[in-house]
């Protein structure tokens, strides 16, 4: 049970959260319980649905964003995150299974993406602290620096998601995955 009340519905929800997650209801068909719960504080909410809509225009490919997210979760050991992309990954990116388990283990089957979700295990891992090697060998797989800066801001963002289900222990409303071990 979540440790910090998570409005049932869209009207259960602080008045100026309800458009915002009328927005998610309208784009997912349903709002997961993340969504509800950051809307406890409209000005949460609308910054996570700001910076997550900002990055979607980016340009590393959903598919890349979502072996980050998992390699994020797993990381930082957040059951709900890891819930919610393999769903994600699985369903949307149309990840298999193989490269959802490889890039739990922070690296990924596709040698391009694999640069991209070893950097962000790196960054994850080391809480920003890589070396001029590590840019080096990212932007030699053929990322930009655009590409660089925006694969921090996925790590940032999604660190924040962990942080915030792992404070409340939001109850997952995705299939259960459950990380190997929290680092």
């Amino acid at each position: 049970m979540s440790r910090i009340p998570t409005p049932a519905t869209i009207d259960a929800a602080p008045a100026a959260s309800q458009p915002l997650l009328e927005a998610v209801k309208k784009q997912l068909g349903t709002v997961p319980n993340l969504f509800r719960l950051v809307s406890t504080s409209p000005a949460a909410l609308e910054g996570y649905l700001g910076l997550s809509a900002a990055l979607a225009k980016g340009m590393l490919p959903a598919a890349t964003r979502e072996r980050i997210a998992l390699a994020v979760a797993e990381i930082n050991g957040c059951d709900y995150c890891l819930s919610a992309h393999t769903y994600l990954g699985k369903n949307l990116a149309k990840l298999d299974d193989a490269e959802i388990a490889a890039n739990r283990a922070g690296v990924s089957n596709d040698p391009k993406a694999d640069a991209a979700v070893r950097f962000a295990a790196k960054v994850t891992r080391e809480r920003g602290h890589v070396g001029e090697d590590d840019i080096r060998t990212v932007k030699l797989a053929g990322y930009n620096d655009a590409q660089v800066i925006e694969m921090v801001l996925h790590v940032a963002l999604n660190t924040w998601t962990n942080y915030v289900n792992e404070v409340a222990k939001t109850d997952i409303d995705f299939p259960a995955v459950i990380p190997r071990q929290a680092a």
